[in-house]
């Protein structure tokens, strides 16, 4: 498997003195767009189902799933946690572009597993302003998927709520555990 932590083995994947990492990704997308061509999708995910999962580099969600472009709306965030802002996108995604499943998607080995509520406390005093935002962290990632699951099922935004299901995607493994909504 390549990943972008690999040693780049031409002159095309290698960064030059000067460049950036942003650099090397427009670059690949100079690369991308000389081949691509419009695959004539619209917004609507083929398969009606929307993910919500963990922002870590570590899961390639369309892989694990078996994915193609076009399947599903995914939407990431530091611990895959249902803040307002993925109820905002879930009810976009569901009363505007069709989806009616939501799959959650948290991780083993999770960062928010090590951060607290104090991470506020330290950013108001570096920066002289407390986030208006929580950093959800929690302790239990079982526990976490549930109360995310009971999130969107309780949303009176989010119309189809009887296909939502949980899972925790061991990152050594790649193998996803779902979780019990009652335990």
């Amino acid at each position: 498997m390549t990943t972008s932590a690999s040693v780049p083995t031409g002159s095309e994947s290698a960064i030059t003195p000067g460049d950036t990492v942003t650099d090397r990704l427009v670059a690949a997308n100079a690369r991308y767009a000389e081949a691509f061509t419009d695959p004539g999708m619209d917004a609507r995910p083929v398969l009606h189902v929307a993910v919500v999962a963990c922002m870590d580099a570590r899961l390639d969600l369309h892989a694990a799933l078996g994915l193609e472009l076009g399947d599903c709306h995914t939407i990431r965030n530091a611990g895959g946690v249902v803040t307002d802002d993925v109820i905002r996108s879930l009810t976009i995604s569901q009363r505007k572009l069709g989806t009616r499943s939501v799959v959650l998607i948290h991780h083993t080995g999770c960062g928010l597993e090590s951060l607290t509520e104090d991470f506020r406390n330290e950013l108001e005093a570096e920066v002289g302003q407390r986030p208006s935002w929580a950093v959800e962290s929690f302790r239990d990632v079982d526990q976490d998927v549930r109360q995310s699951m009971q999130r969107v099922r309780t949303s009176p935004f989010v119309p189809h709520t009887d296909d939502v299901r949980g899972f925790v995607f061991d990152v050594h493994t790649g193998l996803l555990r779902e979780v019990d909504p009652a335990s």
